[in-house]
């Protein structure tokens, strides 16, 4: 996990006027009222998904591409959704520019996720939610891993590691966070 987090230029993903920035632990706006979360929380978000090569990934959230681009350094396949079209087509646009052949990205409501491509070994939320939406717990594989953050939008949230057992849930509170709201469409 280290070596994508070294691999991924995080310059790129940052806004022109944010660029002496961009290596800081800290986040960054990218425009559209959105943020770059800092590499110390791209990390620990990553690493609490335990991906392996072979995995599917669901990403909601894309925002500038830079948690997708470390996700698609560490799985098989990551499938990333963004609300928002402008932030989702400047993302793309870098990831393509970097070579991802392992990543596929669309414009939509992240609450209903992917589900013709379910089930995904593991799920990222890179918002704050208030609530699990029910969807993407149905596209979670048995086994499978989902990391979000929980919580009141401009609060302290909680960041949850949730691992599929059959139909139920087992949750780990790791920590807290502040991320932008969950949004929909």
């Amino acid at each position: 996990m280290k070596a994508a987090l070294q691999k991924v230029p995080r310059d790129l993903f940052v806004p022109p006027e944010h660029l002496s920035k961009a290596y800081e632990d800290i986040p960054l706006p990218i425009g559209c009222g959105q943020t770059i979360s800092q590499p110390y929380v791209v990390g620990l978000m990553t690493e609490l998904l335990t991906l392996e090569p072979t995995d599917k990934v669901l990403e909601i959230g894309t925002g500038s591409g830079y948690q997708t681009a470390i996700l698609a350094e560490l799985a098989a396949e990551v499938y990333s959704i963004e609300t928002i079209q402008p932030l989702a087509a400047r993302a793309k646009e870098v990831l393509d520019r970097l070579g991802y052949k392992n990543i596929s990205l669309r414009v939509a409501d992240g609450y209903f996720g992917w589900e013709e491509k379910s089930p995904f070994d593991a799920i990222m939320i890179t918002a704050a939610a208030e609530e699990i939406p029910e969807p993407l717990q149905n596209q979670l594989a048995n086994g499978g891993r989902m990391v979000l953050p929980l919580g009141s939008p401009g609060q302290t949230q909680i960041l949850w590691r949730l691992t599929k057992q059959n139909n139920f849930f087992i949750r780990e509170s790791k920590g807290f966070v502040r991320f932008v709201p969950f949004t929909r469409r």
